[in-house]
């Protein structure tokens, strides 16, 4: 089978305040704007990106908030490649999210991770080479 092309077009998540995960995405990722926004079942909602990948995000309603984040099956993080990891975490620190766990610095990638409103966790990785078996090094 052929090796194809692909990427992430988005990812669909629930949030206890719409405003806030605006707020979080659009701190994270300057250029990110919101593609589109509306009501669906009584539930707001918008999609945060840009023109090839973004975040939808629906508001949740009252049952929807119980839910424990971290000690269910779930999503651990979602990761993205940034240019400037420490400018994405200047960022986001200024605008009062934080910080999750600390890694070391690889000799090949930067990684800060940030927890949003909902206490989600996001990871912000930024690659120091250019080169892919570098890049996905384990090993240390």
């Amino acid at each position: 089978m052929p090796t194809q092309h692909c990427y992430l077009e988005h990812a669909n998540m629930t949030v206890r305040s719409l405003d806030e995960a605006v707020r979080f995405l659009t701190t994270a990722f300057g250029h990110f704007t919101i593609r589109g926004r509306g009501v669906s079942n009584g539930r707001p909602w918008a999609h945060v990106g840009t023109d090839t990948t973004y975040i939808a995000v629906t508001e949740a309603s009252q049952s929807d908030s119980d839910r424990v984040a971290h000690d269910e099956l779930g999503v651990n993080h979602i990761g993205f490649v940034v240019e400037d990891s420490e400018a994405v975490a200047s960022s986001l620190r200024k605008a009062g999210f934080r910080e999750g766990m600390h890694v070391e610095t690889h000799p090949h990638r930067k990684r800060v991770y940030f927890h949003d409103a909902d206490d989600n966790e996001w990871e912000f990785v930024e690659y120091l080479s250019e080169v892919p078996g570098e890049r996905n090094d384990y090993s240390s």
